[in-house]
């Protein structure tokens, strides 16, 4: 069982700036403020979890927060992911736009179409960044670029040199079942990304 613990005595500034904060319009400022005046009445973190709704580490980190940062810890940071820069400089940045030219397949993948969660999975097996990062930092990579995930999905081309005859005559019959009401499907499994599979019966 973890021993209680209580915030450090409060100076005077930090005590009017915790105060303050409880007029805060910002949520995050508010239960911070809440949850360390508490534990300066010496209230366990259990026993301020129970009356704020919150979870116990939630006070516990609140704590920890204070002693390494002080008033500053009122204050929420933001979400948006710091790798960014240090995984993706210009360079990395267009390694990615290049491995997204490419099938997954060329990569061990058993799908045709890239995820952000895949992108960020091969990225890191291929050493364009040093871990697995984030879903968002690979979005985030993409716009370094002025591209969005949207468009990023579409760019891969088949390697097959029919494939532009192919398309045509995909896009020629989607067309059709789209104008007639027509149920189409393909044999390779890329395609249905474009045309739902039919429901059938036996």
């Amino acid at each position: 069982m973890k021993a209680p613990i209580y915030v450090r005595a409060l100076s005077p500034a930090e005590h009017a700036g915790i105060e303050a904060g409880l007029r805060s319009s910002d949520a995050f400022t508010l239960r911070r403020s809440q949850i360390l005046l508490a534990s300066r009445r010496e209230q366990r973190p259990s026993e301020i979890a129970h009356n704020l709704g919150c979870a116990t580490q939630t006070v516990r980190n609140a704590i920890h927060a204070f002693e390494q940062k002080g008033l500053a810890c009122l204050k929420q940071e933001p979400s948006r992911p710091k790798t960014v820069q240090a995984q993706f400089d210009q360079a990395t940045c267009e390694a990615l736009r290049a491995l997204l030219h490419q099938s997954p397949r060329i990569f061990g993948k058993a799908s045709s179409c890239w995820t952000l969660e895949l992108a960020a999975e091969v990225c890191f097996k291929q050493g364009l960044t040093m871990s697995q990062v984030s879903i968002e930092t690979i979005r985030l990579a993409l716009g370094r670029l002025g591209v969005g995930w949207q468009r990023a999905k579409h760019w891969i081309t088949s390697p097959d040199p029919e494939y532009v005859r192919k398309k045509k005559r995909r896009d020629t019959l989607i067309d059709l079942a789209q104008r007639y009401g027509w149920e189409v499907g393909y044999l390779d499994e890329v395609w249905w990304s474009r045309v739902s599979q039919p429901n059938l019966r036996s």
